[in-house]
């Protein structure tokens, strides 16, 4: 065998999970699969590198005909023919799982990727805990002796787990002296140990592939999950796909995606952060039209976000996907009634503009907003599990209003450069600790807001922006100016112990991030060589 696994003696439930047979999936997988994986990531840094030439992104003439024809996907499985209310959140620890399987909702999105650090624990706690969810033995007792257990007076949600995106590596697996792909060893281990009971339980194996940045990624996933079944010795077309258009490629290409994935997709989800933060990248030295405002400003109803929802929602329907919505970042906090009366204000127009638009279904990030969303949702689908037939004819979507940032509105601002340098670093923080979700200033913030955060800062420094509130321009000097400041308010914020474990590399590591000269394709990156 030519896999190799670091400290797997170490880790909770590694003797579990990490198991000869188990190993022995997951590196056939990357025997099979992974130099495909590392050609496609080469192959999108070259299309950056020809945007950055001049190259136009444009829906792609070659795939004309696939886009004028007459085709479906399959129907979706009962357990995600409803799907109007998802709960999102990491699968580790356990506590959060079953608080996500006790909420109401109607799925989980088990998240191993954007809102949970990847520390080697987690990793496998994550697979050990999605494990004992589907056999129905998931418990948990805190230090305090609280006891969390499943309920059984409720329909549980159906999960639909979310392995880290195709760039991500895993360094506690090397196959053939080479790190493994994060991707690659989530999918794997999840399959290997749940796909069985999932589908005795009805429920799956059901999956969440984020990033994607075309066909062709989508391709290799539909080519796993053809091996996958095939070595389990399940039938095609057993596992179900939601991909998330949280990239401006994949945009351009939501059909040829639901094509390639064939018999094993279901949906597609407006990841909509994600979607931000892959235009400032993508678009980030192209010109003042691609200045992005800052992220408050950046409302759903601005012209390319509401491009980019209205071709989701029409191309969704008229293959007979269903069309997911994406997440306010707008959390309740329990002791301020008044910031919570807000955020119920405001997931709950962000949900009714959704709803109205035909998507089939929405996320929340915390189980006090699932009943909102849920009221949404049964005002307009009534006893329908979706709205599939309302199939918006009157879209017309073009490549130019894809990319309208121009129109979106708002200002660049200091206030908004101290936000984003704040949120970038706490969160960066508390990802370094283990912790990938994470409630700062009644918003939920993800490893998506925090690429959003940094990404915003590098390409307002680039272009020399000048501050709407203060008439101030961006400059490194600037930069440091307020990152100074910023950080010692989170000294203050916090112990000296943990400000000198997570706080301090994370302040370093932002600041060379939004002040380097070359742009950094991920935070995460760099971030995970930081993590135990």
């Amino acid at each position: 065998m030519s896999i190799e696994i670091a400290r797997d003696s170490e880790v909770p439930g590694g003797e579990e999970i990490l198991t000869a047979e188990a190993l022995a999936f997951v590196e056939e997988l990357h025997l099979r699969f992974d130099s495909r994986r590392r050609e496609l990531l080469n192959a999108r840094a070259e299309r950056r590198e020809r945007i950055a030439r001049g190259e136009a992104l444009d829906f792609l003439p070659e795939t004309a005909e696939t886009r004028a024809a007459d085709w479906l996907v399959p129907p979706p499985p009962p357990a995600l023919a409803d799907r109007r209310v998802e709960i999102t959140g990491p699968a580790s620890p356990a506590k959060m799982a079953i608080n996500a399987l006790n909420s109401g909702a109607r799925v989980w999105l088990a998240d191993l990727e954007d809102a949970s650090s990847p520390t080697w624990a987690n990793v496998v706690g994550s697979v050990r805990n999605l494990r004992e969810a589907a056999s129905g033995t998931l418990a948990y007792t805190s230090p305090e002796g609280k006891a969390y257990a499943l309920r059984d007076d409720i329909r549980r949600p159906t999960v639909v787990t979310r392995p880290r995106g195709w760039h991500l590596p895993e360094k506690h697996v090397v196959v053939d002296g080479e790190r493994g792909s994060g991707s690659l060893v989530d999918f794997g281990l999840h399959f290997f140990h749940t796909a069985r009971q999932l589908v005795d339980n009805g429920d799956g194996p059901f999956y969440y592939l984020p990033k994607l940045e075309g066909r062709l990624e989508a391709r290799l996933w539909n080519d796993v999950f053809v091996y996958a079944q095939e070595a389990l010795d399940l039938p095609l077309g057993t596992i179900r796909a939601t991909v998330l258009i949280e990239t401006i490629p994949a945009a351009f290409e939501m059909d040829e995606i639901l094509w390639e994935l064939r018999e094993h997709v279901s949906g597609l989800n407006a990841g909509r952060w994600d979607y931000l933060f892959s235009i400032i990248k993508v678009f980030r030295d192209a010109g003042p039209e691609f200045i992005v405002p800052d992220r408050a400003d950046v409302q759903m109803t601005a012209p390319f976000m509401r491009a980019y929802t209205e071709l989701l929602v029409q191309t969704c329907h008229r293959r007979g996907a269903v069309a997911m919505g994406g997440m306010a970042a707008f959390v309740p906090n329990r002791a301020d009634p008044e910031a919570t009366a807000v955020a119920f204000e405001k997931v709950r127009a962000d949900k009714t503009r959704e709803a109205n638009d035909g998507f089939d279904g929405s996320w929340v990030a915390h189980p006090d907003l699932v009943p909102v969303c849920l009221e949404v949702f049964d005002a307009v689908l009534g006893d329908r599990p979706n709205q599939l037939d309302r199939q918006r004819p009157e879209v017309d979507v073009s490549a130019a209003e894809l990319l309208d940032v121009a129109s979106t509105g708002g200002a660049v601002t200091e206030a908004g450069l101290r936000t984003n340098l704040s949120v970038g670093i706490a969160y960066t923080a508390a990802w370094l600790a283990g912790s990938g979700a994470v409630a700062l200033h009644s918003l939920m913030e993800d490893a998506a807001t925090a690429e959003i955060s940094r990404s915003q800062v590098w390409q307002h420094l680039r272009h020399g922006v000048v501050l709407a509130d203060t008439g101030r321009s961006m400059t490194p000097e600037l930069v440091r100016e307020v990152f100074d400041e910023e950080v010692a308010k989170l000294r203050a914020e916090t112990t000296p112990e943990r400000f000198a474990a997570f706080t301090e590399p994370a302040a370093r590591l932002v600041a060379e991030l939004c002040l380097a000269d070359e742009y950094v394709d991920f935070l995460t990156l760099p971030a995970y060589e930081l993590l135990e």
